[in-house]
């Protein structure tokens, strides 16, 4: 009777011993699994400092890019007026806006003049001073020429955006003043750039949207000609005319920039040339200004290092005036008077860009080149090696033939030339006049495609029966 009792203990004793057993391992087997999480533990603490070290790493790496993207932004974009008050030469229009600023209560307005006068950038900075950074995305839309702007979009997408409800914002103060530091006014502004390429259906579209949101919405039309826009929009907005930059403030502003980016220049006469090709425009002549600089190095641009590279700086390079007439497209000035002498003006004015000619005289030599065969044939302006007469069509097809294989434009090459004769001071009345009616008539024939060389040679040859 006690044998299956002892046989019973000896398996509970090994049962025990069993269980006792598999405490031990499964304490063995949670320190053994402890391990690991510990070592994972101080895994992720050496990981730590790598994660820091490559996020400092990498946030060098992303300031040294935003450094480069700033270096190679446009100059006409870095350097647009912030606020109405860094606005140059458009003064009435910009008091009359800062009287408007302060009562926020703007009128719908249209904007006109020429291009590069600062009608873009004025209501851009005038938006950003209304509404601020935060709400500048919410309250303005922009569309220019590269936008589709016919008669469905100003039904659906400027018509959807002006019936928007605003509301009033929470009033951000300033901290020295205690007012507020922007107006935020309870409408949206909608900036219709180059307004004057909208089709007539769109802009009779768009008078109807003017008058039923205009308790929510304001308008400015931008544009290069006013005649272009219809009469019932100009009647509804204030017009203001932006002229043309005169030569002291263009000047002051070139200086301004080149100070800012270390541009150096040759003489003075290198801003002198870029006001006067540049035609009143400050958008150009800032492009050509920066197309100079990078052409030529002309601006002290430094690369910030890095763990593989050092910093790179480069030295300024003065730009020359050739180089902006090269970057302008003008033609030498030396081309102009030996290309008005061809037709049998006497060349007046100092030869300032002398060696800016040579690629005239090796086109020249070209044209004369090809000219043999044509006046080999017993023309008299040829015989024992004379040069052609002034104003005979060997003198004038030869001319032509260098100027347009100099790459120089018909259109370029009439319009310096009508600046020289009609300031020509031994040309009479008459003969200006008629000059400058066959130009007239060269540049609509150029403007309908015709064919350039053809017609700089029939108008040079007409020039040269106006000006005997």
């Amino acid at each position: 009777m006690f044998l299956p009792q002892r046989t019973a203990n000896p398996t509970a004793a090994s049962g025990g011993a069993a269980t006792g057993a598999g405490a031990g391992a499964g304490a063995s087997g949670s320190s053994s699994t402890n391990r690991p999480v510990a070592n994972a533990f101080l895994q992720l603490g050496a990981g730590g400092g790598g994660n820091r070290h490559r996020s400092a790493a990498q946030q060098q790496e992303a300031e040294r890019r935003a450094k480069i993207a700033e270096s190679l932004r446009p100059w006409v974009e870095k350097y647009r007026p912030k606020s109405i008050d860094d606005v140059v030469a458009q003064e009435h229009t910009v008091n009359v806006l800062k009287r408007s600023l302060l009562s926020s209560n703007l009128p719908h307005m249209l904007f006109y003049g020429g291009p590069g006068t600062g009608k873009t950038s004025t209501i851009l900075a005038l938006a950003r001073q209304l509404f601020g950074p935060d709400l500048f995305r919410s309250r303005v839309l922009e569309l220019n020429a590269s936008d589709e702007r016919g008669i469905s979009v100003v039904r659906e997408k400027i018509k959807n955006f002006a019936k928007l409800a605003v509301s009033t914002p929470q009033a951000t103060l300033d901290g020295e003043t205690g007012l507020k530091r922007y107006p935020c006014p309870p409408y949206k502004i909608i900036i219709l750039d180059e307004a004057d390429s909208m089709t007539q259906d769109a802009q009779s579209a768009l008078r109807r949207i003017m008058e039923q949101y205009s308790h929510i919405t304001r308008f400015c039309l931008v544009c290069n000609y006013v005649t272009r826009i219809i009469e019932p929009l100009t009647s509804r907005c204030s017009k203001f005319r932006f002229r043309q930059l005169d030569t002291g403030a263009t000047r002051e502003r070139l200086q301004m920039i080149a100070q800012a980016e270390g541009v150096t220049f040759a003489d003075e006469k290198v801003l002198d040339t870029l006001v006067e090709v540049s035609d009143g425009d400050l958008r150009r002549s800032i492009t050509y200004l920066q197309s100079a600089s990078r052409l030529h190095g002309a601006s002290a641009s430094v690369l910030p290092a890095t763990d593989t590279a050092p910093a790179q700086t480069s030295s300024p390079t003065p730009i020359t005036t050739l180089s902006i007439l090269e970057i302008a497209g003008r033609v030498p000035a030396a081309s102009i008077r030996r290309f008005a002498a061809a037709l049998g003006v006497d060349a007046y004015g100092a030869d300032e860009d002398a060696e800016g000619d040579a690629d005239g005289d090796v086109a020249m030599a070209d044209a004369e080149g090809k000219l043999a065969s044509h006046a080999r044939g017993g023309g008299s302006s040829s015989r024992a090696g004379l040069a052609p007469a002034p104003g005979s069509y060997a003198a004038i097809a030869r001319e032509v033939a260098s100027c347009t294989q100099s790459g120089y434009g018909a259109t370029q090459i009439l319009s310096q030339l009508h600046d020289y004769l009609m300031l020509h001071p031994a040309l009479s009345g008459t003969r200006k006049a008629a000059a400058a009616i066959t130009l007239g008539l060269a540049d609509k024939a150029l403007v309908d495609g015709g064919d350039e060389e053809l017609q700089l040679l029939n108008t040079s040859l007409q020039l040269a029966k106006d000006l005997l």
